[in-house]
């Protein structure tokens, strides 16, 4: 462990760099289950990360060393369960900022776990609660950025992208983590005095594909829809031609702009 120059209050001022784990999750994950109280806003750092996880499973694919592998411990007591999306919300904002602080415009969030930059993927965010009764005990929150990788495999590639690819220059990877921590600490307090309203508000303004009509696709069914809102508890809500719908993750594919 070490203390790090941050320019944040508590996020990141216990930072851990690790050269290769399977996990930053996993990693966080264990060393918070330890009898040693861990404390808030800890980030663990992978150069690394051989077994890195998206939603549900999915694979975070990243080249050694090429891309910003973090995860970041807290301790949201305060927020009801079934607000607990709005952890979501601030942590997509925090991302999102971070990026549009390197990068021209364009930098959106894909409900619900996605960071896009156009059309293509930037980064990801995989959020890992522990309940208590009717609160958040801990929450784990991984985040997976492209930085400075500048081939992907050919099932991903044309979906997409790093910010070295875009800028067309590398960008330090552990100037990226102290924009980040800024502006997570900063979404972070926001959602702890209760600003719901403007996080939402917030939130829908960076959301991709908000207000405009776009196809998706459920049960192998092609259908446009027009993105309304995103509910408190997650769900996605659509106007369609008979009426509005909610989903829930992975219920419905967004598809690609080609």
């Amino acid at each position: 462990m070490q203390n790090n120059t941050f320019s944040t209050l508590f996020v990141g001022q216990n930072f851990i760099k690790l050269n290769e784990v399977d996990s930053t999750n996993n990693f966080l994950k264990n060393l918070a289950s330890k009898s040693e109280p861990l404390p808030e806003g800890t980030v663990i750092m992978a150069d690394n990360q051989f077994a890195g996880r998206g939603q549900q499973q999915n694979v975070w694919e990243t080249e050694d060393g090429k891309n910003l592998s973090v995860s970041f411990y807290f301790r949201p007591f305060f927020l009801p369960i079934n607000k607990q999306f709005y952890l979501n919300m601030a942590i997509s904002l925090a991302v999102s900022e971070t990026l549009a602080h390197f990068l021209p415009e364009n930098v959106a969030i894909k409900w619900p776990n996605d960071i896009y930059y156009t059309n293509k993927k930037i980064g990801g965010i995989l959020i890992e609660n522990t309940l208590t009764g009717t609160s958040i005990k801990s929450s784990v929150v991984g985040i997976g950025l492209n930085i400075n990788q500048l081939k992907f495999s050919a099932a991903i590639n044309e979906r997409t992208i790093s910010v070295h690819q875009i800028l067309q220059k590398p960008t330090e990877l552990l100037y990226v983590l102290n924009k980040l921590c800024v502006f997570v600490e900063k979404f972070y307090l926001m959602l702890k005095a209760g600003n719901y309203e403007v996080l939402q508000n917030d939130y829908l303004k960076r959301l991709y594909n908000y207000q405009i009509p776009a196809l998706y696709k459920k049960d192998g069914l092609v259908f446009e829809g027009i993105i309304t809102k995103v509910e408190e508890d997650g769900r996605l809500v659509l106007k369609t031609s008979s009426g509005s719908s909610s989903y829930v993750f992975k219920e419905i594919e967004f598809l690609h702009h080609t």
